[in-house]
């Protein structure tokens, strides 16, 4: 009988894994792959205007040329976005939104 440890062993029979093709797999030569802006989006899942696509990307809103951090929705032709109202709530304790009418663009950051 061989006097050899029972992990050897185990590591002995498992295959070795091949080595991973650099090229195939570097992010820096993948093509980002941004799905394109929508003209109305929403932030809330139960929309109609929501898109998770969009949102696994970093997305920016400038309303008459300053950029809003808090934009709830947008409609890029219509030209307004929906803010919470400060802290106050509705009776399924959601923040009220105000619509502001102005300048809208979109972009990915």
């Amino acid at each position: 009988m061989q006097n050899t440890s029972r992990a050897a062993v185990l590591a002995i029979s498992w295959p070795v894994p091949a080595a991973p093709n650099r090229l195939q797999n570097d992010p820096m030569t993948e093509a980002p792959t941004r799905p394109p802006l929508p003209d109305h989006l929403s932030v809330d899942p139960r929309s109609p205007h929501h898109l998770a696509a969009v949102f696994e990307h970093d997305v920016g809103i400038r309303f008459n040329d300053k950029e809003r951090l808090d934009v709830e929705e947008y409609c890029i032709s219509e030209g307004w976005i929906k803010v919470p109202a400060g802290k106050t709530l509705d009776r399924k304790g959601r923040p009220l939104m105000i619509k502001l009418k102005g300048r809208v663009e979109a972009f990915y950051r």
